[in-house]
């Protein structure tokens, strides 16, 4: 069968779209699509992908204006009467094709402060070790589950990529994105982390701006729920601090006092 494939070529000074017409097979994935078309009819494409089994989030597009991973979106699931339209992410700069520069989201991992575990824990982790008991760390297994989901994070960016704070706003200065949201959540609800990122929250982190739309949710390949387990405890947090009125008061004394 037929397909027509609309491809951004270029870099984010020039481009334009290609039109490819190929042959395409049953089970076919847009990544196989895209290897077919740099073999038959451009060799120069430009594309990101490794594992092709949506492991390592290489593969980030956007296909028909939606963020995916190529190697998971089938061509037979896609409207047959519209050409196929693949893109690169829009939030962030493209390099060359569908190669996008994506840097920045490591620079913001940077500014999260890591695992800091309590000082007593540290303590009781040493004299444990010192009698040559059991040297790992204790909790509930609740506590394993609830920060355990973040981990699943492949780090493909389709989060951050379909946020509207970044993708049409711009606002890489002042919002970490889903993706680190949830990085942080992961730390903060570690039941031995001492750590505070409540402040960086609040202003660095930017997650005020987040209006809860849900879409990150939606397009993370793990089926993290970004915005359930991370976002909105987050916020709470932030609230309870910054707009509890006895805290503030509170807060009001103590800054007073200092």
């Amino acid at each position: 069968m037929l397909r027509l494939f609309r491809i951004y070529r270029g870099t984010d000074q020039e481009g334009k779209y290609f039109d490819f017409e190929i042959e395409v097979d049953p089970g076919m994935v847009v990544l196989d699509a895209v290897h077919k078309i740099q073999g038959k009819h451009a060799l120069d494409l430009a594309v990101r992908w490794n594992c092709k089994a949506g492991k390592c989030g290489s593969c980030s597009a956007e296909v028909n204006g939606h963020p995916v991973l190529m190697c998971m979106t089938k061509i037979d699931s896609l409207p047959k009467d519209q050409p196929i339209i693949i893109q690169p992410l829009k939030a962030f700069p493209i390099e060359k094709d569908l190669v996008t520069d994506v840097s920045w989201n490591y620079e913001q991992n940077k500014k999260i402060p890591p695992f800091t575990p309590c000082a007593k824990c540290r303590d009781k982790k040493k004299q444990e070790s010192s009698k040559k008991i059991d040297d790992n760390w204790k909790f509930y297994q609740r506590d394993v589950i609830r920060s355990q989901e973040f981990r699943k994070c492949i780090e493909c960016f389709l989060c951050q990529d379909v946020c509207h704070v970044l993708r049409t706003h711009k606002k890489h200065d002042s919002f970490f994105g889903p993706r680190f949201f949830a990085r942080i959540a992961s730390l903060e609800m570690h039941p031995l982390d001492q750590a505070d990122r409540i402040d960086l929250l609040h202003q660095k982190a930017g997650l005020g701006f987040c209006n809860i739309t849900k879409c990150c949710s939606e397009v993370c390949p793990e089926k993290i729920r970004i915005t359930d387990n991370a976002i909105i405890p987050l916020k709470e947090r932030v609230c309870d601090r910054f707009y509890d009125p006895v805290k503030w008061i509170f807060r009001k004394i103590f800054k007073n006092e200092k």
